[in-house]
C-alpha cells in the first residue's frame, strides 16, 4: 500500500481527490494485481453475507451451542418496533443489527470477520442500518467496506486487531474506529473528517479488556458489539460536525499498542480475569465443563 499511517491515508485521498473507499479499491487492485472490478465484486459478495447474517440474526434461532446466548437481537427488534427506545429508532436499529450478526457468529453461522469474529457485528450493524435509513445503494456500501478496510489495515500494521494480543480494545475498539471512519466516508465527509472519527472512536475504547466467560466469544462479546455500533455512530456524527481528535489518530493507535502491551495476560482473551473470573463467570465455566 502507498500509505502506512492514517495521516498518509487521508493525505493520499485528498491528493487523488477521492474517498477513502475508492482509494483503497485502487490500492488493493494495484497490490494484488487483480482488475479492480474483480476486487470490487469480491467485496460486494462479502457485503451480501453481512446482510444475510443480519436477517438470520433477527429471524432465526441464534441460540449458541453453549446455550449461554441467543435471541437478544430479536428482543431488541421487538422492543424497537414497539416504539419505546430511549436511543431513538435509528441508533437502536444499528445496535440490534450488531447484536444479530454477533449472535449468528456465536451460533456457528456465517459471518465476515471485521476485523475479527469477536467484533463482527459492529461494521455491518452500522452500515446496513445506515443504508436502510438513507437509501444508499449496495455499491456505495461496498466502498464503505473498502474505507473500513483501509483503516483496519493501518491499525493492524501499527497496533493490534487481536484480543489475545491487545485486549478487546484491539477487536471491538478497532471495529468501532473502522465503522465510524467508513460511515463518514460514505456520508460525504472529507478524508480528514473520517480519520478524526477513527481517533474519536479509539480514544473511548482504550484499555478495554478481553475477558470472555469460559473462553467463548459470547459473554460479554455480543453486547459489546451492540454498544460498539452506538459509539461508532456517535464518533461519525462528531467528526461530521467538525469535532476533531485533538490527539492525532495515529498517536491514538500508538497508545492502543502501548496499553495493550502493558495489559496482564489474564486480561487478554485467556478467560483468566475480568468478567470471566467473577463468581458467576466461574460457575458458568464449571457447568459447561461438566456438561461437555
Amino acid at each position: 500500500m502507498n500509505f502506512q499511517t492514517l495521516k498518509q491515508l487521508s493525505e493520499l485521498a485528498e491528493t487523488r481527490n477521492c474517498s477513502l473507499g475508492r482509494l483503497m479499491l485502487e490500492e488493493q487492485s494495484r497490490e494484488s494485481g487483480e482488475e479492480s472490478g474483480r476486487v470490487f465484486a469480491q467485496m460486494y459478495d462479502y457485503y451480501q453475507i453481512m446482510k444475510d447474517a443480519v436477517h438470520q440474526g433477527i429471524h432465526s434461532d441464534t441460540t449458541s451451542r453453549s446455550g449461554l446466548t441467543g435471541g437478544d437481537a430479536r428482543r431488541m427488534h421487538g422492543y424497537r418496533a414497539a416504539g419505546e427506545t430511549l436511543l431513538g429508532g435509528h441508533a437502536a436499529l444499528a445496535m440490534t443489527y450488531a447484536l444479530a450478526v454477533s449472535e449468528v457468529n456465536a451460533s456457528m453461522g456465517r459471518i465476515i470477520a471485521t476485523p475479527t469474529a469477536g467484533s463482527c457485528g459492529i461494521i455491518p450493524g452500522v452500515l446496513i442500518s445506515s443504508q436502510e435509513r438513507f437509501g444508499w445503494s449496495d455499491e456505495e456500501m461496498v466502498y464503505g467496506l473498502f474505507a473500513s478496510g483501509a483503516i483496519g489495515y493501518v491499525i493492524a500494521n501499527n497496533s493490534f486487531i487481536s484480543g489475545a494480543e491487545g485486549g478487546c480494545q484491539a477487536e471491538v475498539g478497532s471495529a468501532i474506529g473502522m465503522a465510524a471512519g467508513a460511515l463518514v466516508d460514505i456520508r460525504g465527509g472529507t478524508p480528514a473528517q473520517a480519520i478524526h472519527a477513527v481517533g474519536l472512536a479509539l480514544k473511548n475504547t482504550l484499555g478495554l479488556i478481553c475477558d470472555p466467560v469460559a473462553g467463548l466469544v459470547e459473554i460479554p462479546c455480543i453486547v459489546r458489539n451492540g454498544f460498539g455500533a452506538i459509539t461508532a455512530l456517535a464518533a461519525a456524527d462528531m467528526a461530521l460536525a467538525g469535532v476533531r481528535s485533538v490527539i492525532p489518530s495515529d498517536e491514538v493507535v500508538q497508545v492502543m499498542l502501548e496499553v495493550g502491551s502493558a495489559m496482564p495476560e489474564s486480561l487478554r482473551e485467556t478467560a483468566g480475569g475480568g468478567l470471566a473470573q467473577t463468581p458467576t463467570g466461574r460457575r458458568i465455566t464449571r457447568e459447561l465443563h461438566q456438561n461437555a
